[in-house]
């Protein structure tokens, strides 16, 4: 092979080369392009949120001693006022009847006093005794009724007491699981509680939003109170993927933004006849909302920059960077556009962050998904 057939094959395979490579780059810059339209929207967005029973009570003794009888057991449903544990009941009651017993003689002495007070009434009458022997006899009547006073109160003391041997259930709910047996020894003073109750006919479901968020939707209702009443029902979403059978409602949102996240915390309220939540639990919470008339964009149309999005519309065959403002609630997939577009207008739906402006666009049809080369 010459020299001369040598070069000519190489610029051969240089042009070739230089044809594929043109061609690459020619088809890597086609993108797709979107008419902007009005028309109605549903926006789902998702939010991660932890389920609370609507109380969550932690029983705890109210005296000392041994566990004599468990009367519940672990995942059981209870009643308000249920008895669920019996604490050995011999000495309270022995102190009960001390203290009855003390009243029963603090009530004879006032008796005794009162009987004495009469007749010296009576003898000082009849100056037979001294002004001071009745004022005795008088105050040792009030030391008496002083004394039955004290004997009712001790009573009353030995007999809550011993009412509290036996601990019931102070809310209706669903028992947790239970530390202790029969024969321990447990007090006011336990690490942990003797059992817990969960009233569980409805869940508090805690989820949050960005201050932004919580901000922007502030102001588009007016107030939080209008916020929360115009709010519509919220979904779950269960930890095993399936929707909630029922809907619940946003009844509370925290004053107070959390220093470390930035997020303000809502909570919504799910009825749970069925009690298929549970405290503790997790799902997500599905705020949906229906706009009429509203221009909505894919997300892959936008790109940010310094906290702002942006899009790229084509203006007489160019595109113009062009700055937009969207709704505070999205799908994660689009977006709501409230200010920047006008119906008609035709942006680059995908791609975005990798234009500028001034491109020459050519659009070889019209309506959505249209197609576009980049000279």
């Amino acid at each position: 092979m010459t020299k001369k057939t040598v070069c000519s094959f190489l610029m051969a395979c240089l042009a070739f080369t230089a044809c594929q490579e043109k061609k690459q780059a020619q088809e890597a810059l086609v993108y797709k392009t979107v008419k902007v339209e009005l028309t109605k929207q549903e926006v789902k967005a998702k939010y991660s949120a932890t389920m609370k029973g609507r109380e969550m009570v932690e029983i705890r003794p109210q005296v000392s001693g041994l566990i004599t009888k468990i009367l519940t057991t672990e995942g059981q449903k209870v009643k308000k006022g249920q008895a669920l544990f019996v604490i050995d009941q011999v000495p309270y009651q022995a102190a009960l009847n001390t203290s009855e017993a003390s009243l029963k003689a603090a009530e004879a002495a006032e008796a005794t006093a009162k009987l004495n007070l009469d007749s010296k009434n009576r003898l000082f009458a009849q100056q037979v005794v001294s002004e001071y022997e009745l004022q005795t006899a008088q105050q040792a009547l009030l030391s008496a009724q002083a004394q039955v006073s004290q004997a009712q109160a001790q009573v009353v003391n030995a007999r809550n007491s011993l009412s509290y041997t036996v601990v019931k259930s102070p809310v209706s709910g669903v028992t947790g699981m239970i530390p202790y047996r029969v024969g321990t020894l447990v007090s006011s003073s336990i690490s942990e509680p003797l059992i817990t109750v969960c009233d569980d006919s409805e869940m508090w479901v805690y989820f949050s939003l960005s201050e932004r968020e919580v901000t922007d939707l502030t102001l588009q209702y007016g107030s939080l109170e209008q916020f929360m009443q115009g709010m519509p029902d919220v979904s779950l979403l269960l930890s095993n993927g399936k929707t909630y059978s029922q809907k619940g409602r946003v009844d509370a949102v925290s004053g107070i933004v959390d220093a470390q996240t930035g997020a303000v915390s809502l909570r919504a309220v799910f009825p749970n006849e069925g009690h298929l939540l549970r405290n503790g639990g997790t799902g997500a919470v599905v705020v949906s909302t229906v706009r009429e008339d509203v221009i909505v964009i894919p997300q892959t149309a936008t790109f940010e920059l310094q906290d702002k999005k942006f899009v790229y519309r084509v203006i007489e065959g160019k595109t113009s960077q062009t700055e937009i403002e969207v709704a505070p609630l999205d799908d994660g997939k689009s977006y709501i556009v409230e200010n920047g577009l006008n119906e008609g207008d035709i942006i680059i739906a995908e791609g975005a962050g990798l234009m500028k402006d001034g491109l020459e666009v050519e659009i070889q049809n019209s309506g959505l998904s249209n197609y576009y080369f980049v000279n």
